[in-house]
């Protein structure tokens, strides 16, 4: 049952758009009416989708904005770009079931929806067949691990009958995007008005690829700065990238890294209470391992929606795949070590993902809840990193981790860490899709300014192919940052962080170029 009956009849334009992506509807806002339901992602299923956006303008004007970039983003990304005809991803989310896996409604209720979903696969798959004409070769051979494991981890109660009938389909899907790795053009690059579009429109704003590659420059300098201060108290007068290197490779073991990220977990949750640095610290986030078709990210959060009973949030952790080398093992959990897990699981919970998603929960009205832009959501996250640093949670943890020799230093240097790895990609995405940098120059470029080397830089950079805006950490961040210096300026003494957050979390998860909202009405 809906936790807001006041909203379960949508507006017909955000109808519209929900039913475009069930995907999303059903994983980020919780509206289970989707489950067991696939988006008609063939070419004629889209043009109708899109001929059905639009309608009559809603009463408030920042809700009227945030719809209507939603719609303007769809319009652009699936009926000018095209971009559902070459990126398997769109495809992939809706083919998804590893949400069912979450308890937000009994076992059986959730069985009976993974099932029906199981059974639309052969048409879903025919869809995505006759839209994929077009994937470059590259986004092919990033993504075709996670087309493959789309089907690992099926549970073993899945009727045979409609087992067989989805791996076949499941078998086809694969064959298509592995010719395509094959025979696919290599060049992945959207260029500059169109990445530019792709990044801008969705989020009501106008983008300048080469003036946010200059701001991209200037964070990366401010970022090597920061970090070097922090290295050299740790250990003076030695390089600093020798110094992390060492650092990231002190840590939980595989099978030990679940327990240190619930470790940071409870201790992010604490401080983000005790210092009230958001509307709402309630709610309960477990930590486990990530689904099989989620292994090609490290680390996500799946929270309960807006539209769910309250049930629990999962902080998913990918560990190291069984089937790797010693060397590859090493570098991947790198990214789970002593100075960079703390800062990956602020981001990923409090008062992070998991803090943003029960705010969602409570935002006022349904367009708010039901429509998350992913570059205030990334770049929310990746501000509270540093934020958190700012109200002192390094002491705090240092008080508290138990891990021997860990000080606020080491949080500080992996929230740096952390943030070289996001403003590399936001570099990394425009120089790739501008056609200034090709992905071995990308790769070569996080192994020069991170300390991600060999499989981890090159599948960083690999991303860029897939993921054209996975630049939206940084972005995101540094206008969250600017708002919030201007917050200080139009607040004076009544500026507080807790105040300046919660106006922004009432808006949900808007369009970057709406926030300002948050100092209209905060």
């Amino acid at each position: 049952m809906s936790p807001h009956p006041e909203n379960d009849e949508l507006p017909l334009r955000l109808r519209a758009l929900a039913d475009l992506m069930p995907g999303a509807m059903r994983e980020g806002a919780g509206m289970h009416e989707y489950d067991g339901r696939i988006a008609d992602l063939s070419p004629t299923g889209v043009e109708a989708a899109l001929a059905n956006l639009g309608g009559a303008r809603l009463d408030d004007p920042h809700d009227e904005a945030h719809l209507a970039a939603f719609e303007a983003g769809a319009r652009y990304a699936l009926g000018e770009a095209l971009l559902y005809r070459a990126n398997p991803l769109y495809h992939l989310g809706e083919l998804d079931v590893s949400g069912y896996d979450r308890d937000y409604a009994p076992e059986a209720e959730r069985g009976r929806a993974r099932d029906a979903h199981l059974t639309q696969w052969t048409q879903g798959v025919d869809n995505a067949i006759a839209a994929l004409d077009r994937i470059p070769a590259p986004v092919a051979r990033s993504l075709i691990g996670a087309v493959r494991g789309l089907a690992e981890g099926l549970a073993e109660d899945v009727p045979a009958d409609v087992r067989e009938i989805a791996l076949a389909a499941h078998a086809r899907l694969v064959a298509h995007v592995e010719r395509a790795a094959v025979e696919g053009p290599e060049d992945a690059a959207l260029g500059a008005e169109g990445l530019a579009r792709l990044m801008g429109v969705g989020e009501a704003m106008e983008v300048d690829p080469a003036e946010l590659a200059d701001r991209a420059r200037a964070e990366r300098d401010r970022l090597r700065a920061r970090l070097a201060e922090a290295v050299g108290r740790i250990a003076p007068g030695r390089d600093v990238m020798t110094v992390v290197r060492e650092l990231t490779a002190r840590g939980p073991n595989g099978e030990r890294v679940l327990d240190s990220a619930r470790r940071w977990t409870e201790l992010s949750l604490g401080f983000t209470a005790e210092r009230g640095l958001v509307p709402y610290d309630d709610g309960e986030c477990r930590v486990d391992l990530s689904p099989p078709a989620h292994r090609w990210a490290t680390a996500m959060m799946s929270w309960s929606g807006p539209w769910e009973r309250d049930t629990p949030s999962f902080y998913y952790i990918t560990p190291p795949d069984p089937s790797w080398g010693e060397e590859e093992t090493r570098e991947w959990l790198e990214m789970f070590s002593d100075t960079t897990l703390p800062a990956v699981s602020v981001h990923e919970v409090a008062p992070g993902h998991f803090s943003h998603g029960r705010a969602l929960r409570r935002a006022p009205g349904a367009v708010r809840r039901a429509l998350h832009s992913m570059t205030f959501a990334e770049g929310w996250a990746h501000y509270a990193e540093e934020m958190v640093l700012e109200e002192g949670f390094g002491a705090y943890a240092a008080e508290r981790s138990g891990v021997e020799g860990w000080t606020a230093d080491h949080y500080e240097a992996g929230v740096w860490v952390e943030a070289l790895i996001r403003v590399t990609r936001l570099s990394v995405a425009l120089g790739m899709h501008t056609g200034t940098m090709t992905v071995e120059e990308a790769a070569s470029l996080f192994s020069e300014d991170t300390p991600l080397q060999g499989p981890a830089a090159l599948s960083e950079a690999r991303r860029a192919t897939f993921d054209p805006t996975y630049g939206r950490y940084t972005w995101g961040k540094l206008e969250i940052l600017r708002l919030r210096e201007e917050a200080r300026e139009t607040w004076g003494p009544e500026f507080s962080p807790g105040r300046f957050h919660k106006a922004l979390l009432d808006l949900g998860s808007p369009p970057l170029g709406l926030i300002g909202t948050a100092l209209e009405r905060g």
